[in-house]
């Protein structure tokens, strides 16, 4: 490559030509670039960007490689995450995001729907972890198939809690420290006391996102999650029914009062396709989630299909989202990717509005 006498300034304007389809305006403009630094045929750029391995953050990381490339010099990037508050770099420091899965009533697939949307974001090279906060119902390990016990280590003079791993996927589950057969008759109070000692014990390290399965409803656990852990978004799941619709819409309502973002609302059993004849068949009835997406304002994430591989994998302890070529593992691949998406725009957002658009 040849070296150009090139300036910060210049390369700082040759970026106005990145643009952000999501901000309606470019990199600079929107304040993302926050660093500059040009030293002979080699530029480092630090760029506002909180969504690691993001499909759109990883397009524009690719347009300013590109953007540096044609003004003949190299170019190192690195990424800093907006923040929204304070908070968030004292409560679970290590963790960039936390995404929140929650549903407006049980059996509508939520738990696979964490599991699956965590497992894809580790796909794509994210380092992800996954909390089982649905103490009642701790069924995520047996999706991961992991039943490691848990070790405990102490730092700095205090005992953590080292959450085992499952296919990538750093886990902490109330279902691996009670016996698979007991049964976990809880009050509420002790509920949250055991949530509240397990954000504070488990040592997670980093990690890019944090998923969060949420029990069903909105009671005692929900409102603990939201009032301890910085949730940077939250993803709703339904089924198409009026029933999990209606519900699922008292959730979202709930998370508004606590002003916690949605991310959106994603369709699970949206259709079934017989494997035999091809038809397909709207068993749960359609369209429900997109319906409630508009009616509430927020996004519309997907439909996810009704496929009885979903349980043989939950089964086998094998998310669907691992099983290449599968028409229901690229439904979830596309899931986790939309979801990071969204995950970035908040940050940009934040961040664009934070400082004004950074001129």
């Amino acid at each position: 490559m040849t070296t150009t006498n090139i300036s910060d300034a210049d390369l700082r304007d040759r970026l106005r030509a990145v643009d952000d389809p999501a901000l309606d305006t470019d990199i600079v403009t929107a304040g993302l670039v926050t660093d500059i630094s040009v030293d002979g045929g080699t530029a480092t750029v630090e760029l506002a960007l909180g969504a690691p391995h993001a499909p759109d953050e990883a397009a524009i990381a690719e347009r300013v490689r590109e953007v540096a490339d044609d003004a003949g010099i190299d170019v190192e990037l690195s990424a800093n995450v907006p923040l929204f508050d304070a908070a968030e770099s004292s409560v679970l420091p290590g963790v960039k995001n936390v995404i929140a899965v929650a549903s407006g009533k049980g059996g509508v697939g939520k738990s696979t729907v964490a599991v699956n949307l965590a497992a894809g974001l580790a796909d794509r090279g994210a380092n992800v972890g996954l909390f089982d906060a649905d103490v009642y119902g701790p069924n995520v390990p047996q999706m991961l198939g992991a039943d490691t016990d848990p070790d405990v280590t102490t730092i700095d003079g205090e005992e953590r809690i080292e959450p085992p791993t499952a296919h990538g996927l750093k886990l902490m589950s109330v279902g691996l420290m009670i016996e698979d057969d007991d049964p976990v008759v809880w009050r509420g109070p002790v509920a949250q006391n055991t949530l509240t000692d397990l954000f504070a014990d488990v040592s997670w390290g980093s990690l890019d996102y944090l998923v969060v399965d949420l029990p069903p409803g909105t009671g005692d656990v929900q409102l603990t999650v939201l009032q301890h852990l910085p949730v940077t978004g939250t993803v709703v799941v339904t089924t198409p029914q009026s029933v999990a619709v209606g519900d699922t819409r008292r959730g979202i309502e709930m998370f508004g009062e606590y002003q916690t973002n949605v991310l959106g609302v994603v369709e699970n059993m949206s259709g079934f396709v017989c494997p035999n004849c091809g038809d397909a068949h709207e068993i749960f009835g359609e369209d429900g989630g997109r319906s409630l997406a508009d009616a509430v304002d927020v996004p519309y994430l997907g439909a996810l299909p009704l496929d009885p591989a979903i349980r043989v994998g939950a089964d086998a302890g094998e998310p669907i989202v691992r099983q290449d070529g599968a028409k229901t593992a690229e439904a979830f691949q596309d899931l986790a990717g939309t979801v990071a998406n969204k995950v970035g725009v908040l940050r940009r957002h934040y961040h664009q509005t934070a400082t004004d658009g950074g001129e």
